[in-house]
């Protein structure tokens, strides 16, 4: 393969990773090509500093883009290896993939990035048809993959889990400082989105806009991010559930370690399960306020008999139909750049 030709498979697989998801849509991602390596930088001016204090949360959002853009050379047919935090002296490169060959794509990979452009965050309630205990399992397989682990939670577990995420969201509620950097990421009907201050033209968008947030809080057992307001996201109303997503499954995605590397193989999970349940038809919704608050995240790592390190409450459902917007992405010239 040329330099050329390769520099532009790097690129794409770059472009694929900034779809990743991300906390709040922060985007803190930056990529290097330099073929045959292609570099990820955290960006620390889009860390949450009072959310996110140790950068938890956004080294696990660029491990989620690590993953994509893994998936992106492998369905292009090129083989990689992955060095992470490669640099002890430089703690915001991530990782560096190095292409080393090229072989055939499999159809697995291609399922795969089909399943990446369809992915998106759907904050509504789900149906009422229970997940199969089979798409279950294999979602725990895809996060085992990556390093990580998904312990899906029993009835008893989800009631103490939504009494933890409760408590967490009462005690950022409190803290003016969390509720002024919610807002300024976090649009509604009257609050605008983010701007990225780089984008050229001014189009391009960071946070959550107002039609991916529900006009109203759905009912839920466990509840979910209170953003302050409501957006413009209709929510609908089945009859038979009345709007409540009593048919969801819980689950919590957790590491045996915490430390930045775990963080970032806890983000590679997160996509690969996300892929296999956007391939098996399934909706994910991250939810990490209960990971946010150090009392609540003990009380999630309980949950997992301290056998490890909860990074993130995940709850999976057969979605109701209907069309959910993508939120916006920052253009490739923006998170790329060329050696």
């Amino acid at each position: 393969m040329g330099t050329s030709t390769l520099d532009d498979a790097l690129e794409a697989a770059a472009g694929i990773g900034g779809l990743a998801p991300s906390i709040h849509n922060t985007q803190p991602w930056r990529w290097r090509v330099a073929p045959p390596v292609l570099e990820l930088r955290a960006v620390r001016d889009r860390q949450l500093g009072v959310t996110d204090p140790l950068g938890r949360l956004m080294t696990l959002s660029c491990g989620a883009a690590l993953h994509h853009a893994r998936v992106a050379l492998a369905a292009q047919g090129l083989r990689s290896t992955v060095e992470r935090l490669p640099d002890p002296a430089d703690p915001d490169l991530l990782a560096r993939i190095t292409v080393v060959d090229r072989g055939g794509a499999s159809a697995a990979t291609t399922r795969a990035l089909a399943a990446i452009r369809e992915r998106h965050t759907d904050r509504r309630p789900v149906s009422s048809t229970p997940v199969n205990p089979s798409a279950l399992a294999a979602l725990a397989q895809a996060a085992a993959a990556e390093g990580a682990h998904l312990h899906v939670l029993p009835p008893d577990g989800v009631i103490e889990l939504a009494a933890a995420a409760a408590e967490a969201q009462r005690v950022e509620n409190r803290d003016p400082d969390f509720v002024e950097e919610l807002a300024y990421w976090v649009g509604g009907t009257n609050t605008p989105s983010v701007t990225s201050p780089s984008a050229a033209g001014g189009g391009e968008t960071l946070g959550l806009p107002a039609d991916v947030i529900p006009t109203t809080p759905p009912r839920s057992t466990v509840p979910g991010r209170d953003f302050g307001h409501g957006g413009t996201l209709p929510i609908g109303e089945s009859p038979a559930r009345g709007g409540h997503d009593r048919a969801a499954s819980y689950a919590v995605l957790y590491t045996d370690d915490d430390h930045p590397e775990a963080w970032l193989r806890a983000g590679e999970a997160l996509s690969a399960v996300w892929l296999a349940a956007t391939e098996r038809g399934l909706s994910v919704l991250p939810l990490s306020a209960a990971v946010e608050i150090d009392a609540t995240r003990a009380a999630l790592r309980r949950l997992l008999s301290n056998l490890g390190e909860p990074m993130l409450v995940l709850r999976v459902g057969v979605p109701e139909p209907g069309p959910v917007p993508h939120t916006g992405r920052l253009q490739p010239d923006q998170t790329i750049e060329h050696a």
